[in-house]
């Protein structure tokens, strides 16, 4: 039986676990209407939602300390007397505070996370120049010498030259045994990195390394009445098997399209790893058994940029080197590419974010303790 004076702990405690499951539900249930229902619903920062966990937290630490309160106020007195004592005790006001307080931050939280929703079409008058990006998709690019591994570091150098790109325009070149177009020349840098992510080593059905090929097929699908300058940029390790590169480049050279080439892996090398269910169970050998060791093809990645009069650079875990090269394709010369139209997402950040400061004012401004008892008390003295 609870102590008068004292505060429900176990009625508080079974309110806060059921409410701790509805609000797990509430909140999966908007994920899946969100992600079902709005086509265009995105968040800009989901890691942050890693924050919605401090809320059970911060309800364990609520239930220990109402019960540590607890037995305090019992060590200090019982029965009426503690009644007497401390008359304004209110489990209720606790409570709907704490709830308050939890609630409202969690609100918080998800506005950090940045929901993105509603798109809205943007004219943008573009001036720049034209870039095709050639990537290697061999399974030599598995190869995780570059930590994660080189396919890892390549998607991370393209989406820094995505981000830096201002009204340039780009296109993307996926090759291994063979090269295909994976997005043709767009100003849209929301379709770049739509289309960025869905490359990898299944990209490309025929294995091998056709770095002339992907040159090749680059300077096609620049636009031959389009005015500016061009480039293409060669992201690959450079073990290159199947056709004449640096003759590519040197054509592509002649046609005034400057051939950058950025290196992905270590001289050195490493073993191409065999994953099953994304864990790694063993590595390729070759048909005597021994491991495969794929190496950086640097001296070959240095001539194509020499023939494409362009420049080399080399990726490490740390760098991608992509930095260096947008510094060279702002030097060249640049034009006005005309207007485009694209969709932009919208920030939604606001309406959480409101939600959970009201919340939070209302848990701060909600005292713990009743008054008006006291008050009536006194009146009828």
């Amino acid at each position: 039986m609870r102590t008068p004076g004292t505060y429900h702990v176990g009625a508080t405690v079974a309110i806060v676990l059921i409410l701790e499951g509805v609000s797990a539900l509430f909140w999966s249930g908007c994920w899946w209407l969100l992600e079902k229902e709005v086509p265009a619903f995105q968040l800009e920062r989901p890691d942050m939602l890693a924050g919605l966990l401090i809320g059970p937290l911060f309800a364990l630490i609520f239930l220990l300390d109402l019960g540590w309160r607890n037995r305090a106020l019992k060590r200090f007195s019982s029965g009426v007397t503690l009644a007497r004592m401390v008359p304004g005790n209110s489990t209720l006001r606790v409570l709907l505070r704490f709830l308050l307080l939890r609630h409202g931050l969690s609100f918080v939280v998800v506005a950090l996370a940045g929901p993105q929703f509603g798109t809205k079409l943007e004219e943008v008058k573009s001036e720049g120049i034209d870039l095709v990006v050639a990537i290697d998709v061999s399974n030599s690019m598995e190869c995780e010498d570059l930590r994660p591994s080189r396919m890892e570091a390549a998607r991370r150098a393209m989406s820094q030259l995505i981000d830096k790109l201002r009204g340039d325009r780009l296109g993307i070149v996926v090759f291994a045994g063979e090269a295909f177009v994976q997005l043709p020349i767009t100003a849209d840098r929301s379709a770049a990195k739509l289309f960025l992510n869905t490359v990898n080593t299944n990209s490309v059905g025929t294995q091998g390394t056709a770095i002339g090929a992907a040159i090749s097929l680059a300077q096609e699908s620049f636009d031959a009445e389009s005015p500016g300058s061009k480039a293409i940029i060669i992201i690959t390790d450079g073990e290159n098997h199947e056709d004449d590169a640096e003759g590519a480049a040197r054509e592509a050279a002649a046609a005034g399209i400057v051939v950058h080439t950025i290196g992905m892996g270590t001289p050195e090398g490493g073993p191409l790893p065999i994953r099953r269910n994304g864990q790694v169970t063993g590595f390729r050998k070759d048909e005597n058994g021994n491991t495969v060791v794929s190496k950086l093809n640097e001296p070959m990645l240095e001539r194509i940029a020499a023939e494409g009069k362009g420049a080399y650079v080399r990726a490490t875990s740390g760098a991608t080197g992509m930095e260096q090269l947008v510094e060279d394709l702002r030097t060249m010369d640049t034009t006005e590419k005309g207007s485009y139209m694209f969709t932009a997402h919208e920030d939604q950040f606001q309406y959480p974010l409101g939600i959970g400061i009201i919340l939070v004012l209302l848990g701060l401004s909600l005292g713990e303790r009743r008054h008006w008892r006291n008050k009536w008390s006194t009146l009828r003295l």
